[in-house]
């Protein structure tokens, strides 16, 4: 198993062996000047590039101060120097110790030129920026029918936004009359229908890209009436078309990938949309159906049979109540009856005739005492279970009697 490094320990191991590297010393490379950046210390960073790649590099300033000549993008330049490696940021560089110019400075001042022209006509004014559709039916493709980047833009368009047509104007791209060229298609492009433009080349030198700084092309792109995004050269690379065209992508790649949605976000979108209007239905339809429940129940509460209903549970509650009451009333009078018969017996002559009384009467009434006789009345003397006619021959008073 190999060691364990730290970052600084694998920086510093790095640095070692390219610096003893006797090949990377006083190396010369050929390349166009890109990103450059003058210090306020007088150092000037800047990177040097081709086609293919770029490769950071730094000129101090006790070896860029001896530069008689102007140094600027897009200069065509042979840098000699020293291949190193910053160590705090682990980046690999050519520390540069004379710069000899190849001749592309006068084509940049050109543009430079060019550039602050258009500017002053308001041709890169962010106000005349138009919008990207973001769902095109047609898109134009100005390109070169042999190049990858056509072939890059059609590829992606077809994978993200399938329906999307393309109308593909083939031109020049670099060379004599290439400009006149570009003119005519992107004249031809505005007019096809298309919603969106995309022009598009791969890298190059300065002199690949000089069509697409011309003056011509640039005002071609800003009289667009349909939206235009250029895709001209790689990343680093910087046209006048870019500042022109509504929107610049950095590669071909990236126009195609701007200019359309990806159809597998719009099925995502579509389905999310699906279950949110499905969910938004369910609950309409849950509080539609209580909203009937609740009215129903209102309707039936008020409807004649479930007042008939009330009424008759009302009747039969009365009727329950009544019957109670009744029944609680004769049994209060059976009772009462009861009480006072036992009281009635108890008062009857016939139970006073049952202990040996009898009761005297004449003409059915009752004498109570012989005060109320006369003789030869005839009375008659009942007994508990017989009775007798007396004729009354004597009455005799108590006080005859001399009874106390």
């Amino acid at each position: 198993m190999s060691s364990i490094l730290t970052v600084s320990q694998l920086n510093k191991y790095v640095s070692f062996k390219l610096r003893s590297d006797v090949k990377l010393k006083g190396i010369c490379v050929k390349g166009e000047v890109s990103n450059f950046t003058l210090n306020r210390s007088g150092h000037a960073y800047f990177s040097v590039k081709d086609d293919q790649s770029c490769v950071k590099a730094v000129m101090f300033a006790n070896n860029f101060s001896k530069l008689k000549k102007d140094f600027t993008n897009g200069m065509s330049v042979l840098v000699t120097g020293n291949v190193e490696l910053y160590e705090p940021g682990g980046t690999f560089q050519i520390v540069v110790t004379d710069v000899t110019p190849l001749g592309s400075g006068l084509l940049y001042m050109q543009i430079e030129a060019v550039k602050e022209k258009l500017s002053k006509k308001g041709v890169f004014d962010a106000s005349a920026k138009k919008n990207i559709p973001l769902f095109p039916r047609k898109i134009a493709v100005i390109s070169s029918s042999t190049g990858a980047a056509l072939q890059d833009i059609i590829n992606i368009i077809g994978r993200r936004f399938p329906i999307c047509q393309i109308c593909v104007f083939h031109t020049r791209v670099q060379g004599e009359n290439a400009s006149v060229d570009l003119c005519d298609s992107i004249s031809a492009a505005d007019e096809c229908g298309a919603d969106t433009i995309i022009i598009a080349r791969g890298g190059g030198s300065v002199e690949d890209l000089m069509p697409f700084n011309s003056e011509s092309v640039a005002m071609a792109v800003y009289s667009c009436k349909t939206p235009v995004i250029s895709a001209v050269g790689h990343e680093t690379d910087t046209t006048l078309v870019d500042y022109a065209a509504d929107l610049r992508a950095p590669t071909p790649s990236a126009a195609a990938e701007l200019a359309t949605p990806d159809k597998s976000d719009l099925l995502a979108a579509v389905d999310k949309f699906s279950d949110m209007i499905t969910k938004a239905l369910t609950s309409r339809i849950e509080r539609a159906e209580n909203e009937i429940m609740r009215y129903d129940s209102r309707m039936q509460l008020s409807s004649p049979q479930m007042k008939l209903e009330k009424d008759a549970e009302r009747i039969d509650r009365l009727n329950q109540r009544f019957t109670s009451s009744i029944q609680k009333r004769l049994t209060a009078l059976e009772s009462s009856l009861e009480k006072n018969v036992i009281l009635l017996e108890g008062l009857s002559p016939l139970k006073t005739i049952s202990r040996g009384f009898t009761i005297v009467s004449n003409n059915d009434i009752i004498i109570r005492s012989a005060d109320e006789l006369k003789e030869n009345d005839r009375i008659n003397i009942r007994f508990s279970n017989s009775s007798a006619d007396v004729k009354i021959s004597d009455i005799v008073r108590k006080e005859e009697r001399n009874e106390f």
